[in-house]
C-alpha cells in the first residue's frame, strides 16, 4: 500500500434550513442593493473623466 488515504469525492450536503420572513426580507433587500449599485456604476462609467482640469500652470510666469 501506498500510504495515502482517498478523500471523497463530494462534500456531503448541508442540511437546507429553512428561511423565515426577516431572511427572506434581508435577501431581498440585498438584491435590491445590488441592483442599485450596479445602475450606479453603468450610470456613471458612461461618462468620461470627472472634472478634466488636469495639471495646472502657475499664473506667475512672464
Amino acid at each position: 500500500m501506498s500510504g495515502r488515504q482517498a478523500k471523497p469525492l463530494k462534500a456531503p450536503k448541508k442540511a437546507t434550513k429553512e428561511l423565515d420572513e426577516d431572511d427572506l426580507a434581508f435577501k431581498e433587500k440585498q438584491k435590491r442593493e445590488a441592483a442599485e449599485l450596479k445602475a450606479a456604476a453603468a450610470k456613471a462609467g458612461g461618462k468620461g473623466p470627472m472634472g478634466g482640469g488636469g495639471i495646472k500652470k502657475s499664473a506667475g510666469k512672464k
